[in-house]
Order: structure tokens, then C-alpha cells, then sequence
């Protein structure tokens, strides 16, 4: 399995700075997540040269640059437009940096009466995507109002494209929407082709953010699920606001510690 962390681990790092830190702990990969205020500089508007400076850092240290993460959404007629068009614009961004794809989400629904409708438009919306995105996938999360998969399934039954794909955050659909790990993977395993990882737990009436084992999320089934499929992605932490020294090493060493348990 390869490994990699949001920007969100480590806002104020540089680019180079978050690529010695995934080198020195022994990740893979890193994710900048765009329009956080995260000092990273990977934004939509920087130069052709400026991504060939951030795509040589991470090449020179054998870090990949996993995904570009965004907050584009489709399913709110209001700003779709809008979003498509700054879509294009970090596909960009993306194949310049040499991603492997670009994370969006789904986001609130603009008639949460009308599902349907929703699906149709978001699945226009990445068909529409797709045929500008170059080498880079687009993947849809599992977030906001689309944690259930089934959802997310059916909107990549109808956009139908090869270069579009499923962000399995595998977190969501089991505190939001109830779904097991092997439920969730069943609906959607076959479009998986980014994976966030994070535990936590919601028994306390609100959610709660905990180290990998702590919560109820099921890392090792979701990595039996990854690994039972032939995934080659990268599977990248999505922790925030913690001490990153820390909780870097803890959480890829609890990780890489299933992986192993999984293929002795």
C-alpha cells in the first residue's frame, strides 16, 4: 500500500517542507488540500513554472503528489457553474503537478426532497469534467450529503466515465450513514481510486476525531477490502489540527501494522 497526508496535518509547511516530512517518516505521498490557507503555495493561479518547481521537490525526495483537494461541488444548482469552471481550472493545476487525481465533493443538496435530481447533476457535471481532465481522475467523496454509497454509486452507474472515480473516505459512510466497511466497499470498491483514512466516534453526541483503533471505523477491513482488490492508489490520512510530529509517525506505523497482519 502506498501512503500519503493531507495538508491539513501540517498547514504552515512549505511544499518542500511537506515533502521532507512525508520522506523523513516514511510516507509515500502527500495531499494538498487548496483553499485552506495552507502555506503549501499548490493553489489554482500559480505558473507552469512554479508547478514544475513544486513537481521536481516531490520528485527529487520519491514523494508523489497523491491528489489536489478541493472544495468544488455539483449537486447545488446555485453555484454549479461556478464550480465546473474552477473544476477546470484545478485539473490544471493537477496534471502541471503531476496528481494522480483531484478530490470534489458532492455537497448539499440544493432539494433534499429530490435525490434524483441531484445524481443527474453531479453526474453531468464529472461527465462534463472528464473531457478536460487530461491524465488526472476526478473522485467524488463520500462526504456531506452523499456518505451513504449507494449515492455515490448511482452517480457513477450514470456519468459512465473511465477518468472518473470514487474518494472512498472511509469514515463517513459508517458514522453518517450507517454503512459498514464491506457494505461500503461493495457498493463502490470497483470506482475507488483515492482513499482518505481517519478514526473517530460520535458516542459522546458530537463528532469526535481519535487515533486509528480508538474510534469505529474499521481500519483492518477496509484495508483487506483495498488490498483484496488489487488497489494501487494511495490511501492518505486526513488529520486535523494535531500535533503532527506525533500522530505522522503513530498513525502510518498503526496502519503499516494492519497492512502486515493482512499479509503474513
Amino acid at each position: 500500500m502506498k501512503y500519503s497526508f493531507m495538508s491539513f496535518s501540517a498547514p504552515d509547511a512549505s511544499l518542500a517542507e511537506l515533502v521532507g516530512l512525508a520522506a523523513r517518516l516514511g510516507y509515500d505521498g502527500i495531499e494538498p488540500r487548496i483553499d485552506a490557507g495552507h502555506k503549501h503555495g499548490v493553489e489554482v493561479g500559480i505558473s507552469h513554472d512554479k508547478c514544475a518547481e513544486y513537481k521536481k521537490i516531490a520528485a527529487d525526495a520519491g514523494i508523489g503528489i497523491a491528489c489536489v483537494a478541493t472544495s468544488c461541488r455539483f449537486a447545488d444548482d446555485t453555484v454549479l457553474l461556478s464550480n465546473i469552471e474552477y473544476a477546470k481550472q484545478v485539473l490544471w493545476l493537477a496534471n502541471e503537478l503531476g496528481a494522480g487525481c483531484i478530490r470534489v465533493f458532492g455537497g448539499q443538496l440544493s432539494d433534499p426532497d429530490n435525490r434524483p435530481d441531484a445524481i443527474f447533476r453531479v453526474a453531468s457535471a464529472l461527465r462534463e469534467l472528464s473531457g478536460v481532465a487530461g491524465d488526472v481522475k476526478i473522485c467524488l467523496e463520500t462526504h456531506d450529503s452523499w456518505c451513504d454509497p449507494a449515492n455515490v454509486a448511482a452517480v457513477m452507474e450514470l456519468c459512465g466515465c473511465d477518468n472518473v472515480g470514487v474518494n472512498w473516505d472511509i469514515m463517513h459512510p459508517v458514522l453518517t450513514a450507517h454503512k459498514s466497511i464491506t457494505e461500503s466497499f461493495a457498493a463502490i470498491g470497483k470506482w475507488v481510486a483515492h482513499v482518505h483514512v481517519h478514526d473517530g466516534s460520535r458516542d459522546s453526541g458530537k463528532l469526535e476525531m481519535l487515533p486509528i483503533g480508538s474510534g469505529k471505523v474499521d481500519h483492518k477491513a477496509a484495508l483487506k477490502c483495498l488490498l483484496g482488490s488489487g488497489y494501487t492508489g494511495f490511501i492518505s490520512g486526513e488529520w486535523i489540527n494535531w500535533n503532527y510530529p506525533d500522530h505522522l509517525a503513530h498513525e502510518l506505523a498503526t496502519l503499516k501494522r494492519l497492512e502486515a497482519e493482512l499479509t503474513l
